[in-house]
């Protein structure tokens, strides 16, 4: 069921609200249409080509059918992972530190690396940590301030065999396919950040 802040973006940002584009595209594309042919309708309406796969996959489960990176254990969830030229344990620094806290938290106070912590940064990010594994994943609660529930938030880092290290960051139970895209715009750009701040750090 689409959410509240995907209720507002789309308004905001093509001029129409969820319902009307409803109406529209059940008048306009048939009882079934195809994802491509979804596509295709929104484009000739003018949506830019950031909206066009959000609104024709919200249509789409909306039909029944099941959107990419839904589950049925912990709802919608994303994964984004990067690798660079960076030993673990400098990785793992990196990650704890406070500019490197700041980037995937927010602007937070100190805080103890060990299971029952909390957080919540100047930002309105809050959670609460569950697993800490030292130089190998930290797996925690993590909610913006304007969410109803917090999502499960897991950060592993892997080393390759040439030394290199592997950033994941998973996150479960998001509200629906627009957060999932949210989100997974949001990593791409923490994780690109941290990589590129720990090999300044480290040259």
């Amino acid at each position: 069921m689409p959410g509240v802040m995907f209720r507002t973006d789309v308004e905001r940002e093509t001029g129409l609200s969820w319902e009307r584009w409803v109406k529209l595209l059940e008048e306009n594309c048939g009882p079934a249409p195809t994802y491509d042919q979804l596509a295709e309708y929104l484009q000739e309406r003018g949506v830019g080509p950031e909206w066009v796969p959000i609104i024709a996959d919200m249509y789409g489960e909306r039909l029944g059918r099941k959107p990419v990176g839904q589950t049925m254990d912990v709802g919608f969830n994303v994964g984004i992972r990067r690798t660079a030229a960076i030993p673990k344990e400098e990785a793992w620094h990196h990650l704890v530190s406070p500019s490197g806290l700041k980037l995937w938290i927010g602007d937070v106070e100190p805080f103890p690396l060990q299971v029952g912590s909390v957080f919540q940064s100047k930002d309105g990010v809050s959670g609460k940590l569950g697993v800490v594994k030292p130089y190998e994943k930290l797996r925690m609660s993590w909610r913006r301030r304007e969410w109803d529930n917090p999502s499960t938030l897991q950060i592993t880092l892997l080393a390759t065999k040439t030394g290199k290290t592997t950033f994941a960051f998973h996150q479960e139970k998001l509200e629906d396919v627009y957060m999932r895209y949210v989100i997974k715009r949001h990593w791409e750009k923490v994780v690109d950040r941290l990589i590129e701040t720990a090999v300044r750090h480290i040259r």
